[in-house]
């Protein structure tokens, strides 16, 4: 099917409920308890953006959404949701897919460099407190200095080894390093490669620009993340989706109100990005929400309880899709309230006591209209998903990967000349031009030749590296932009 402009249809209730493409750029909210039907409207949402010509990029933390490549016809429950519903035309068909895995086991490789992640998403990774954040800061700042190249982790452990070997040197320019803090930075490092999250830093980096094609029918590309052994690692799941939405936010140029976004950018688990955060971090990750509209981005968020979003955030996400809550506790019956309150009202419809009532599938819908309006709550029933729920099997997703135009370009890492390489080969060359030691004379340790090469190079490194230039994005530094 080519691209179609137009409205998209979402869900059927006492009318026909519509999401304007050149509204959805203003943002949203899929929320629901568990077993809901918010996986389901993900899917149709997705869909529908395909067929517009927009791309998308969605994880899968459950390992269920593949069969959107595939189409359906194999539920009879779709079946009957489609009687039901009277949608005359109907079809089942599948859609273009990429897939992409951190650990590039499903899907193409996705990485980064250490030095674009930036000490601030870098500090949440590794689950630092304060104090040793700062000294992620100092890392990073005297790699900038020094010219010294930021891009997988073995180049961060040199660096810290370098940065605690001399930290009285450091000390009167850029502060205080404790040996503890260094210390906690090594061992969580540590953790990190444990659990294969050394695979995501390194190069070649993901292209962004990768992220945003078309099939030869015109149809957005579904960028689909196999988050399932991902999201093993709450932190690590959040704070990758979140850098990523800081490169579009970063990368992209300003558009202003396009007829339809660029990309939509589903954010799943919403409420593992908003857990124990800082609050520096917080205020960025609202100033990009509320910018990145502007480049025709428009960001999804699914989660269970709308009191998982902060309000500054749930303020700027014009379009929702509100599922079934159950009111078992106090805090229960306050997210019920709190879901009811943010729609615009409907004289005809009790909201609170409707979101309790809901089933499976059927919600509580309010979209923006083409000025940007919110409509008025309906009780709707979110129309089915064309593809198959059930997902591929592993060989159908590997031959989805072999034949995709990307299979190649991520596929073999590059393992440039940066910090590791550059502070290993100081170390060698140092001891290799260390005068021989008398048989007396108790030897330096090798820690010690170490320190010593080190330091007296380090004024060289400035002149000698200037060309090695670290970049980083809006959240990247602490210490500003580019």
């Amino acid at each position: 099917m080519a691209a179609q402009p137009g409205p998209i249809l979402v869900a059927k209730g006492t009318q026909e409920v519509y999401l304007y493409p050149k509204m959805a750029n203003r943002h949203g909210l899929i929320a629901g308890a568990t077993g809901t039907g918010k996986t389901v409207t993900l899917r149709v949402l997705a869909e529908q953006f395909s067929n517009l010509g927009v791309p998308v990029f969605m994880a899968d933390v459950k390992g269920d959404l593949t069969g959107i490549a595939k189409p359906g016809g194999d539920n009879p429950r779709i079946a009957d949701r489609v009687k039901d519903l009277k949608l005359e035309g109907f079809t089942y068909e599948g859609y273009p897919v990429a897939f992409w895995d951190v650990f590039a086991e499903k899907g193409h490789p996705v990485r980064t460099t250490v030095s674009e992640m930036g000490p601030l998403l870098l500090a949440r990774i590794l689950n630092l407190n304060e104090t040793q954040a700062g000294v992620v800061n100092i890392i990073f700042k005297i790699a900038d200095d020094n010219g010294l190249l930021l891009l997988d982790l073995k180049d961060l452990r040199s660096m810290a080894q370098y940065v605690g070997d001399n930290a009285s040197q450091f000390k009167v320019r850029y502060g205080n390093i404790s040996s503890a803090s260094v210390g906690a930075i090594q061992r969580n490092l540590l953790v990190i490669e444990e659990q294969g999250g050394g695979k995501f830093f390194g190069e070649p980096a993901l292209d962004i620009n990768d992220l945003m094609q078309t099939d030869a029918k015109g149809r957005g590309i579904i960028n689909i993340l196999m988050a399932d052994r991902l999201l093993q690692s709450p932190k690590v799941y959040a704070t990758f989706l979140l850098w990523l939405m800081s490169e579009l936010f970063e990368q992209m140029p300003e558009v202003g109100d396009p007829p339809k976004p660029k990309l939509v950018f589903f954010f799943d688990e919403a409420h593992l990005l908003f857990e124990d955060i800082p609050k520096a971090l917080q205020d960025k990750i609202e100033q990009v929400v509320r910018l990145i509209r502007s480049k025709g981005i428009g960001v999804y968020f699914i989660t269970q309880n709308p009191l998982d979003i902060p309000d500054t955030v749930l303020g700027q996400l014009g379009n929702r899709v509100q599922h079934a809550l159950r009111a078992y506790t106090p805090r229960d019956q306050k997210a019920v309230r709190a879901a009811a309150e943010t729609f615009r009202a409907n004289p005809g419809l009790d909201t609170a006591k409707a979101i309790l009532e809901l089933g499976v599938g059927e919600a509580l819908v309010s979209l923006l209209d083409e000025k940007g309006i919110p409509t008025m709550v309906d009780r709707a029933w979110v129309v089915p998903p064309h593809s198959t729920l059930t997902p591929l099997q592993p060989a159908e997703m590997a031959g989805i990967v072999r034949s995709s135009v990307l299979f190649g370009a991520y596929e073999k890492t590059v393992d440039r000349e940066s910090a590791y390489e550059i502070l290993t080969a100081r170390a060698e060359k140092a001891a290799a031009q260390a005068p021989a030691v008398p048989e007396k004379r108790p030897a330096k340790s090798e820690t010690e030749v170490l320190v010593g090469a080190l330091a007296k190079s380090a004024a060289h490194a400035i002149g000698s590296q200037v060309g090695r230039q670290i970049i980083r994005g809006v959240l990247g530094s602490l210490f500003g932009k580019k």
